[in-house]
């Protein structure tokens, strides 16, 4: 018995002390997107250079999709020069604000 009570309390410790991810902020995340917007497009515009770049629209994707893309960027598993360096810049708080800006907003079909 005593064995089960101990595991027990080790699990509980364990499951406190992993950090937990906040909940992203759209509010903040709005606040955030200055870096965005030049080559995502500014709400109720196109993307800047769709045609040349193929620069997907941010508004209305998921939010995991946006926050796993950015950590793919800062870790180098997606490549692209400017997201790795803008990626990079950012905090993982900072990407759930702007993915749930970018969810909560949607500006009309992609390009």
């Amino acid at each position: 018995m005593k064995t089960i009570t101990m595991t027990l309390c080790a699990s509980v410790l364990l499951a406190l002390a992993v950090p937990v991810q906040a909940a992203g902020d759209p509010k903040a995340g709005q606040l955030k997107t200055s870096m965005c917007a030049g080559c995502h497009g500014i709400p109720g515009w196109r993307t800047a250079y769709p045609s040349v770049y193929s620069v997907p629209k941010l508004g209305g994707q998921h939010a995991d999709y946006i926050v796993a893309a950015l950590k793919a960027y800062k870790e180098g598993e997606r490549s692209h020069p400017s997201m790795k360096g803008i990626a990079g810049s950012l905090s993982e708080q900072d990407m759930e604000d702007l993915a749930a800006y970018y969810a909560s907003s949607y500006s009309g079909p992609a390009n």
